[in-house]
Parts: structure tokens; sequence; C-alpha cells
């Protein structure tokens, strides 16, 4: 379980935050008397917890929704009316930012074009301009903003809030972006990698839900894996774990952005497979992309045109797959994950991609590791990463909201929060 808490944190205080953990990802909610037995405390040490919670207005008790029949227990929820988070999604080529409520549901979200090359002064100031439109749009101030989680395309040191040495992100090296977007958003903001984010968000609300150990592998411009073992987001000593696109695959293969030859991203990445594309209709052969300006050739185009039974398309996608399939299986035999997540803008191409991954896993991973393994697509699709970023700006929000003595205006917030689910 996700414990969002300081190790100075006393144990009244611990068992505070624990409980408001179990309660969150409770994908039905959660009884008092379970919480009990979750926690190892009795039912009246638990009583006094959650009266404390329901008094600060971070939870709420409501009648179960998974009882078809009879009289539905009272369960325990977080309250969504509680507060408002804000989470931005930068990729290599696009944005997208969202306003949640406490319960992670989408209040308003936005998807543009972008590109993370044009270095993090004109990026940060331009994600600031499209927080402030979707903010203005809403009618929210960003004074109510509690927090907002952060996804770049890069390794992350979280403690110094800033990527290092970021292959597809020239200029970002060492730029303070956590310190940059809480001076102009005035909130604290979480700072991680995507494809972290892809994990958590498929771990809390998508294909990974219930599991302990998965791997969530972002197939976009380039790839990455977050990895979480043991419930907990797994970074390695700088941040820089779960970048299996930097496998070398081949040792003299293609140069890749990392400045390496025959990295696994030089083969199967967006990149390579929108280069591939191109090459293939500069040759001549016959295919659906040749309807295409070759200069608007994207991997993305390549998967649909392989979706419609473009043949070459597909011998690319499929190709691409067996890489990833290459490098995955490496990971399933390093860390014995429970599933492995496909994800980003070229999974879009489905099972052409994921047959060909689960077969070269299936033929290159140890027995024992491949059979528990269970190899799906992203449910939340395009974003798992931006619910991951939701996901991390509540982690701050609500337990800083534990530790304050009077919750915020019912009135104020209620005006403003929608019912939208997350994963629609």
């Amino acid at each position: 379980m996700f414990y969002w808490v300081s190790q100075n944190q006393n144990i009244k205080n611990f068992n505070k935050h624990s409980a408001v953990d179990l309660i969150r990802f409770a994908a039905t909610g959660i009884s008092r008397t379970d919480l009990a037995e979750e926690m190892g405390l009795t039912r009246a040490a638990v009583t006094l917890i959650i009266n404390d919670l329901i008094e600060n207005g971070v939870i709420l008790e409501a009648e179960s929704r998974a009882i078809p029949n009879g009289r539905p227990p009272v369960v325990l929820e977080i309250n969504p009316k509680r507060g408002l988070v804000a989470a931005v999604d930068m990729g290599a080529t696009h944005i997208n930012i969202a306003i949640a409520d406490f319960s992670a549901k989408i209040i308003e979200e936005i998807s543009l074009p972008f590109d993370i090359k044009q270095g993090p002064q004109i990026c940060l100031a331009e994600a600031s301009r499209i927080m402030q439109e979707l903010l203005d749009r809403s009618g929210i101030n960003i004074s109510e903003i509690m927090a907002v989680g952060v996804g770049v395309p890069g390794p992350v040191v979280k403690d110094a809030g800033m990527v290092m040495s970021p292959p597809i992100m020239p200029g970002w090296d060492r730029f303070p972006i956590r310190k940059t977007l809480e001076k102009e958003w005035g909130c604290p903001v979480s700072l991680n990698n995507d494809a972290e984010l892809g994990a958590l968000g498929e771990w809390a609300y998508g294909a990974g839900r219930g599991e302990k150990n998965l791997a969530f592998i972002k197939v976009g411009s380039g790839i990455g894996a977050g990895l979480i073992i043991n419930q907990q987001i797994y970074g390695g000593t700088t941040g820089s774990a779960g970048e299996i696109g930097h496998i070398t695959i081949e040792e003299n293969g293609p140069l890749c952005t990392c400045g390496n030859h025959g990295c696994m991203e030089a083969f199967a990445g967006g990149n390579a497979i929108a280069l591939q594309a191109r090459k293939m209709v500069e040759s001549g052969k016959r295919t659906l992309l040749s309807k295409i300006p070759i200069e608007n050739i994207t991997a993305q185009e390549v998967a649909e045109s392989a979706r419609r039974g473009d043949l070459p398309s597909q011998e690319i996608i499929m190709r691409a797959g067996t890489f990833i399939g290459i490098a995955i299986a490496g990971l399933v035999n390093l860390f014995n994950p429970g599933a492995v997540i496909i994800g980003g803008g070229v999974a879009q191409a489905g099972d052409l991609l994921t047959t060909s991954i689960r077969q070269a896993v299936r033929e290159r991973s140890l027995h024992a590791s491949e059979q528990s393994v269970h190899i799906t697509t992203a449910m939340l699709g395009q974003r798992s990463s931006l619910i991951g970023a939701t996901v991390q700006a509540i982690n701050i929000a609500i337990h800083d909201a534990i530790e304050r003595k009077s919750p915020v205006s019912k009135e104020i917030l209620s005006a403003k929060i929608k019912q939208a689910a997350p994963t629609e």
C-alpha cells in the first residue's frame, strides 16, 4: 500500500494517513470493520481516526454501490469536494492538462500539440498559459488548486525537482522545473517521469489495479518503463530506473538520441517507426502511407494504417513489438512482475503490437516468470500518465489537508466540481 507520510509523523498521524490511503485505493469503498482488519487495529481505535477525518472533511460515509440486493453496508470514501488539484503531462510532442477533485474525477482537461525540444523557459511558460486557460474555462482561481502533479519524458531527480541528462529534452538538464512551477502557481508541485506516472495511473485506476508488482511500458516518441514494486514507485538511486529504451539490442545498430548505438528505442520507438515508414515510402513500396506527405508520417499514422490492413505497416509494428518484447523479457526475468502494461501513442496499434510482444516474452523469459505475468494494453489509454499525475497531486494535497484543523468550505467547492469519471 502507498503510505505517503513523513518518517517524522507520530503513530497517531501515521495511522491517520495510512487509513486515508487504504480508503483512497479501495475500489468500492471500505467499511470500518475491514479497515480495522487491514490496519491491525481495534474497532475503537479506527473509530477515533475516522471521526477525526470526517470532522476534517477528508472522508465521508456512504452506502456501498457494490451490493445489488438487500441493505447496502456503510463504507468510507474520500470526500471529492474537499479540494482541487491539477495535473500536467508533458510529452515529447503533446501536453495534457487536467483539473480534478480529491476522488481523481476530472473536472476539465485539455490536450494540445507540444514540442519539448523548445526548452524549459518556453515550454513551462506554455504550460502555465494553458493551465490558466483551463482554469478560466472552469471558473476556478489558481489559489484554489492545492497541488499540481507534473510528468516529463526524462529521468527525474525527485529531491532536486529536475531532470538529469534527458535524451529527448535538450536544454532541460538540471533546470529547476519544480521550483519554477511552484513559484508560478503558488502551490506544491510533484515532478515525476511520465512512464512512472503511467504506472501509477494504471495501478490506481486502470489495468494494474490490485497488482503488487507491475511495469508500465510507454511507447511514444521514445520508450520508457515505470516500475511499481511492492506497491511503491521505484525510481532508483537517481531517478533513472526504467530507461528500458536504452537497453542495447544490437551493438552496431542505428544511432540513438542518447548517443549510443543499437538501443531498443532506435529500433522500436515512435521516431524510429516513423523513420522506417518514411524510408519504405521513399523506396516506392506499395502502402497506404503513400497517400500521406512523407514529412507528415508519424508512428500513429503507421499504427492507423496497420489497423486498416496495410501489410507493410503491420510488418513495421510487429517488428517493433518483437524488439520491445525482447527487452520486456529481460525485465520479466529480472523482477517478476504480475502485469506488464503497454501504453503510449504506439500502443494504439493494439493486438498487432501486443501479440508480437507476448510472443517474444514467451520465447525469451524463464517459464516460471512468463507464466505469472499478464501483458495487456493500458486501460486508461492516452490518459495513463495524466491520471498518474493527478494521483500524485492528490497525494500531496490530501495529506496536507489531514493536518489542517478546519476543512475547506463545502459551499465554495461544490459549485466547482462536476461528476466525470477519470476512466471515461
